[in-house]
Protein backbone atom coordinates (compact mmCIF):
# COMPACT_ATOMS: atom_id res chain seq x y z
CA UNK A 1 0.00 0.00 0.00
CA UNK A 2 0.77 3.67 -0.26
CA UNK A 3 3.29 5.06 2.41
CA UNK A 4 4.15 8.85 2.50
CA UNK A 5 7.18 8.46 4.02
CA UNK A 6 6.37 6.20 6.85
CA UNK A 7 7.73 2.36 7.14
CA UNK A 8 5.39 -0.10 8.86
CA UNK A 9 6.47 -1.40 12.40
CA UNK A 10 7.07 -4.83 12.66
CA UNK A 11 3.75 -6.35 14.14
CA UNK A 12 2.05 -4.72 10.71
CA UNK A 13 4.14 -6.31 8.78
CA UNK A 14 4.05 -9.34 9.53
CA UNK A 15 0.45 -9.03 10.43
CA UNK A 16 -0.66 -7.78 6.62
CA UNK A 17 -0.16 -10.29 3.76
CA UNK A 18 1.61 -9.10 0.68
CA UNK A 19 2.57 -6.15 2.78
CA UNK A 20 5.21 -4.28 0.44
CA UNK A 21 7.74 -1.81 2.15
CA UNK A 22 8.92 0.23 -0.68
CA UNK A 23 12.69 -0.07 -1.57
CA UNK A 24 15.44 3.02 -2.00
CA UNK A 25 15.86 3.51 -5.13
CA UNK A 26 18.74 2.58 -7.09
CA UNK A 27 18.44 5.70 -8.96
CA UNK A 28 16.46 8.39 -7.94
CA UNK A 29 14.03 10.21 -9.75
CA UNK A 30 13.62 14.05 -10.46
CA UNK A 31 10.96 16.36 -8.99
CA UNK A 32 11.84 18.73 -12.23
CA UNK A 33 10.71 15.70 -14.54
CA UNK A 34 7.90 14.98 -12.25
CA UNK A 35 6.62 18.78 -12.55
CA UNK A 36 6.77 18.39 -16.70
CA UNK A 37 5.09 14.95 -16.73
CA UNK A 38 2.51 16.21 -13.88
CA UNK A 39 1.46 19.96 -15.88
CA UNK A 40 1.20 17.92 -19.49
CA UNK A 41 -1.05 15.58 -17.69
CA UNK A 42 -3.42 18.82 -16.48
CA UNK A 43 -3.08 20.13 -19.89
CA UNK A 44 -3.77 16.55 -21.74
CA UNK A 45 -6.91 15.51 -19.64
CA UNK A 46 -8.52 19.53 -19.86
CA UNK A 47 -8.08 19.44 -23.47
CA UNK A 48 -10.27 16.28 -22.92
CA UNK A 49 -13.19 15.26 -21.18
CA UNK A 50 -11.16 16.47 -17.59
CA UNK A 51 -9.51 14.64 -15.19
CA UNK A 52 -12.52 13.43 -13.40
CA UNK A 53 -13.37 11.72 -15.90
CA UNK A 54 -9.90 9.85 -15.95
CA UNK A 55 -10.32 9.15 -12.84
CA UNK A 56 -13.98 7.78 -12.89
CA UNK A 57 -12.48 5.59 -15.68
CA UNK A 58 -10.04 3.77 -13.44
CA UNK A 59 -12.66 3.40 -10.59
CA UNK A 60 -14.85 1.68 -13.06
CA UNK A 61 -12.26 -1.23 -14.08
CA UNK A 62 -11.29 -1.49 -9.81
CA UNK A 63 -14.91 -2.17 -9.60
CA UNK A 64 -15.27 -4.11 -12.74
CA UNK A 65 -12.13 -6.38 -11.46
CA UNK A 66 -13.00 -5.96 -7.85
CA UNK A 67 -16.27 -7.84 -8.43
CA UNK A 68 -15.00 -10.33 -10.68
CA UNK A 69 -12.23 -10.87 -8.51
CA UNK A 70 -13.16 -10.77 -5.01
CA UNK A 71 -12.13 -13.92 -2.64
CA UNK A 72 -16.34 -14.54 -2.60
CA UNK A 73 -16.73 -14.28 -6.24
CA UNK A 74 -14.00 -15.45 -7.61
CA UNK A 75 -15.50 -19.34 -8.25
CA UNK A 76 -18.06 -17.74 -10.14
CA UNK A 77 -15.61 -16.73 -12.87
CA UNK A 78 -16.18 -17.40 -16.25
CA UNK A 79 -14.59 -17.24 -19.34
CA UNK A 80 -16.62 -14.67 -20.46
CA UNK A 81 -15.58 -12.83 -17.36
CA UNK A 82 -11.97 -13.63 -18.22
CA UNK A 83 -12.72 -11.82 -21.65
CA UNK A 84 -14.13 -8.59 -20.30
CA UNK A 85 -10.73 -8.23 -18.03
CA UNK A 86 -8.37 -8.82 -20.73
CA UNK A 87 -10.57 -6.40 -22.59
CA UNK A 88 -9.22 -3.43 -20.20
CA UNK A 89 -5.65 -4.84 -20.64
CA UNK A 90 -4.46 -3.62 -24.14
CA UNK A 91 -0.86 -5.86 -23.85
CA UNK A 92 -2.62 -8.43 -23.09
CA UNK A 93 -6.21 -8.88 -25.02
CA UNK A 94 -4.73 -9.89 -28.62
CA UNK A 95 -2.62 -13.17 -27.09
CA UNK A 96 -3.57 -14.58 -24.07
CA UNK A 97 -7.20 -15.91 -24.17
CA UNK A 98 -6.98 -19.17 -25.98
CA UNK A 99 -4.49 -20.39 -24.00
CA UNK A 100 -7.02 -19.83 -21.03
CA UNK A 101 -9.90 -21.35 -23.17
CA UNK A 102 -7.52 -24.21 -23.39
CA UNK A 103 -6.14 -24.80 -19.72
CA UNK A 104 -10.96 -24.55 -19.02
CA UNK A 105 -12.15 -22.30 -16.47
CA UNK A 106 -11.52 -24.50 -13.25
CA UNK A 107 -7.99 -24.86 -14.06
CA UNK A 108 -7.99 -20.92 -15.03
CA UNK A 109 -9.83 -19.75 -11.75
CA UNK A 110 -7.30 -21.75 -10.16
CA UNK A 111 -4.29 -20.37 -11.33
CA UNK A 112 -6.21 -16.96 -10.86
CA UNK A 113 -6.91 -17.21 -7.32
CA UNK A 114 -3.08 -18.98 -6.47
CA UNK A 115 -1.67 -15.86 -7.79
CA UNK A 116 -3.94 -13.39 -5.95
CA UNK A 117 -4.63 -15.23 -2.62
CA UNK A 118 -1.94 -17.45 -2.59
CA UNK A 119 0.94 -17.76 0.28
CA UNK A 120 4.05 -17.61 -1.77
CA UNK A 121 5.89 -14.48 -2.19
CA UNK A 122 4.36 -12.54 -4.38
CA UNK A 123 6.91 -11.89 -7.33
CA UNK A 124 7.24 -15.91 -7.35
CA UNK A 125 3.68 -15.90 -7.68
CA UNK A 126 3.44 -12.94 -10.75
CA UNK A 127 6.33 -15.48 -12.56
CA UNK A 128 3.92 -18.78 -12.05
CA UNK A 129 1.41 -17.17 -13.21
CA UNK A 130 3.26 -15.58 -16.36
CA UNK A 131 4.38 -19.20 -16.97
CA UNK A 132 0.67 -21.08 -17.42
CA UNK A 133 0.42 -19.49 -20.73
CA UNK A 134 4.27 -20.72 -22.26
CA UNK A 135 3.47 -24.45 -22.55
CA UNK A 136 5.81 -26.15 -25.38
CA UNK A 137 7.99 -28.62 -25.38
CA UNK A 138 11.86 -28.69 -26.30
CA UNK A 139 11.93 -29.36 -29.49
CA UNK A 140 9.49 -26.08 -30.69
CA UNK A 141 11.30 -24.31 -33.41
CA UNK A 142 12.24 -20.43 -32.98
CA UNK A 143 9.11 -18.98 -34.11
CA UNK A 144 7.38 -20.58 -31.41
CA UNK A 145 9.35 -20.20 -29.03
CA UNK A 146 9.42 -16.34 -29.79
CA UNK A 147 5.41 -16.24 -29.44
CA UNK A 148 5.98 -18.16 -26.59
CA UNK A 149 8.16 -15.67 -24.71
CA UNK A 150 5.89 -12.63 -26.02
CA UNK A 151 2.75 -14.76 -24.10
CA UNK A 152 4.65 -15.21 -21.51
CA UNK A 153 4.84 -11.61 -20.91
CA UNK A 154 1.36 -10.39 -21.68
CA UNK A 155 -0.01 -13.22 -19.34
CA UNK A 156 2.54 -11.40 -16.72
CA UNK A 157 1.14 -7.74 -17.79
CA UNK A 158 -2.54 -9.41 -16.97
CA UNK A 159 -1.65 -10.50 -13.40
CA UNK A 160 -0.11 -7.50 -12.62
CA UNK A 161 -2.78 -5.72 -13.79
CA UNK A 162 -5.37 -8.21 -11.55
CA UNK A 163 -3.41 -7.71 -8.67
CA UNK A 164 -3.27 -4.06 -9.00
CA UNK A 165 -6.79 -2.91 -10.21
CA UNK A 166 -7.90 -5.57 -7.81
CA UNK A 167 -6.80 -4.15 -5.15
CA UNK A 168 -5.20 -0.67 -6.52
CA UNK A 169 -3.98 0.63 -2.78
CA UNK A 170 -2.67 -2.14 -1.76
CA UNK A 171 -0.94 -3.48 -4.71
CA UNK A 172 1.07 -0.85 -6.76
CA UNK A 173 0.82 -1.03 -10.65
CA UNK A 174 3.97 -3.64 -12.14
CA UNK A 175 3.33 -3.95 -15.70
CA UNK A 176 6.32 -3.43 -18.24
CA UNK A 177 5.20 -0.29 -19.71
CA UNK A 178 5.89 1.05 -15.81
CA UNK A 179 9.23 -0.69 -15.97
CA UNK A 180 10.59 -3.76 -17.89
CA UNK A 181 14.16 -3.97 -16.45
CA UNK A 182 14.83 -6.91 -19.41
CA UNK A 183 14.91 -3.66 -22.00
CA UNK A 184 15.63 -0.91 -19.27
CA UNK A 185 12.63 1.28 -20.87
CA UNK A 186 9.07 2.03 -19.37
CA UNK A 187 7.53 5.11 -17.54
CA UNK A 188 9.98 5.20 -14.20
CA UNK A 189 12.83 5.78 -16.75
CA UNK A 190 11.05 9.21 -17.53
CA UNK A 191 11.19 10.89 -14.59
CA UNK A 192 15.31 10.01 -14.29
CA UNK A 193 17.24 13.36 -14.82
CA UNK A 194 19.03 12.36 -18.02
CA UNK A 195 17.96 9.64 -18.69
CA UNK A 196 18.69 9.46 -22.52
CA UNK A 197 22.27 9.25 -21.46
CA UNK A 198 22.43 6.44 -19.52
CA UNK A 199 23.56 3.00 -20.55
CA UNK A 200 21.56 1.09 -17.84
CA UNK A 201 19.07 1.61 -15.25
CA UNK A 202 18.95 -0.82 -12.92
CA UNK A 203 16.17 -0.45 -10.64
CA UNK A 204 15.13 -4.02 -10.70
CA UNK A 205 11.74 -5.85 -11.13
CA UNK A 206 10.75 -6.25 -7.30
CA UNK A 207 7.41 -5.05 -5.81
CA UNK A 208 9.23 -3.32 -3.12
CA UNK A 209 11.12 -1.48 -6.27
CA UNK A 210 7.66 -0.37 -7.79
CA UNK A 211 6.23 0.93 -4.70
CA UNK A 212 8.81 2.61 -3.85
CA UNK A 213 8.50 4.53 -6.58
CA UNK A 214 4.80 5.22 -6.41
CA UNK A 215 5.50 6.24 -2.80
CA UNK A 216 7.86 8.98 -4.67
CA UNK A 217 5.62 10.08 -6.87
CA UNK A 218 2.53 9.88 -3.98
CA UNK A 219 4.88 12.47 -2.31
CA UNK A 220 5.49 14.51 -5.63
CA UNK A 221 1.44 14.72 -5.93
CA UNK A 222 1.27 15.77 -1.88
CA UNK A 223 3.20 18.91 -3.25
CA UNK A 224 0.62 20.00 -5.10
CA UNK A 225 -2.45 19.28 -3.02
CA UNK A 226 -3.29 16.21 -3.83
CA UNK A 227 -4.20 12.84 -1.32
CA UNK A 228 -7.35 11.83 -3.03
CA UNK A 229 -7.29 8.76 -5.54
CA UNK A 230 -3.55 9.20 -5.50
CA UNK A 231 -3.16 5.57 -6.38
CA UNK A 232 -5.42 6.42 -9.84
CA UNK A 233 -2.65 10.31 -10.04
CA UNK A 234 0.07 7.98 -9.95
CA UNK A 235 -1.06 5.46 -12.68
CA UNK A 236 -2.34 8.13 -14.54
CA UNK A 237 1.34 10.35 -14.63
CA UNK A 238 2.56 6.90 -14.74
CA UNK A 239 1.12 6.72 -18.33
CA UNK A 240 1.40 9.91 -19.49
CA UNK A 241 4.99 9.86 -19.30
CA UNK A 242 5.56 6.46 -20.98
CA UNK A 243 2.69 7.78 -23.49
CA UNK A 244 5.19 10.69 -23.96
CA UNK A 245 7.79 8.12 -24.24
CA UNK A 246 6.03 6.08 -26.50
CA UNK A 247 5.06 8.74 -29.25
CA UNK A 248 8.23 10.09 -29.85
CA UNK A 249 9.74 6.39 -30.74
CA UNK A 250 6.55 5.07 -32.80
CA UNK A 251 5.58 8.46 -34.83
CA UNK A 252 5.28 7.09 -38.07
CA UNK A 253 5.12 3.26 -37.62
CA UNK A 254 2.50 2.64 -34.56
CA UNK A 255 1.09 -0.83 -34.41
CA UNK A 256 -2.62 -2.16 -34.87
CA UNK A 257 -2.86 -1.76 -31.41
CA UNK A 258 -2.70 2.25 -31.41
CA UNK A 259 -3.17 3.04 -35.02
CA UNK A 260 -6.57 4.31 -34.07
CA UNK A 261 -5.49 6.34 -30.97
CA UNK A 262 -4.97 9.83 -32.43
CA UNK A 263 -3.69 12.22 -29.58
CA UNK A 264 -1.92 12.10 -26.45
CA UNK A 265 -5.15 11.33 -24.24
CA UNK A 266 -5.80 8.24 -26.47
CA UNK A 267 -2.42 6.69 -25.68
CA UNK A 268 -2.89 7.57 -21.92
CA UNK A 269 -6.92 5.62 -21.99
CA UNK A 270 -5.13 3.14 -23.99
CA UNK A 271 -2.18 2.24 -21.55
CA UNK A 272 -4.56 2.20 -18.86
CA UNK A 273 -7.09 0.08 -20.44
CA UNK A 274 -9.96 2.71 -20.01
CA UNK A 275 -10.17 3.33 -23.67
CA UNK A 276 -13.14 3.22 -25.44
CA UNK A 277 -14.46 -0.29 -25.05
CA UNK A 278 -15.42 -2.54 -28.75
CA UNK A 279 -18.91 -1.46 -30.47
CA UNK A 280 -21.37 -3.99 -29.20
CA UNK A 281 -21.42 -7.44 -29.99
CA UNK A 282 -17.48 -7.46 -30.81
CA UNK A 283 -14.59 -7.86 -29.00
CA UNK A 284 -10.83 -6.95 -29.00
CA UNK A 285 -10.15 -10.22 -27.48
CA UNK A 286 -8.38 -12.07 -29.82
CA UNK A 287 -9.81 -15.60 -29.84
CA UNK A 288 -7.89 -17.40 -32.32
CA UNK A 289 -3.99 -17.77 -31.26
CA UNK A 290 -1.52 -15.04 -32.33
CA UNK A 291 0.30 -14.91 -34.89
Amino acid sequence: MLWFKKQPNSVEAEAEPDLIIPAELSIPLDAGQFQQRFSALKHITEEDAGIDSFLASLEAKHRLFANLLNQNAIEQLTMDGVEALLETVFSARRRIYPAFDAMGITTAVNEIRDLLYGKAVLLERLNRFAEVVQVIDDAADKETRKQAAKNRRAAFDFGAEMLHFNDPIKYPLMTRWVWDQNTVSGALREFIRGNDTLPDVPLGNSPEMYEGARTWLAAQLAEQGLYKDVHYWVDLVQAQAYAEYFRSMAEGMLSADFGRASGPADHIKKFLGIDSPAKEGMSRVRHEQAA
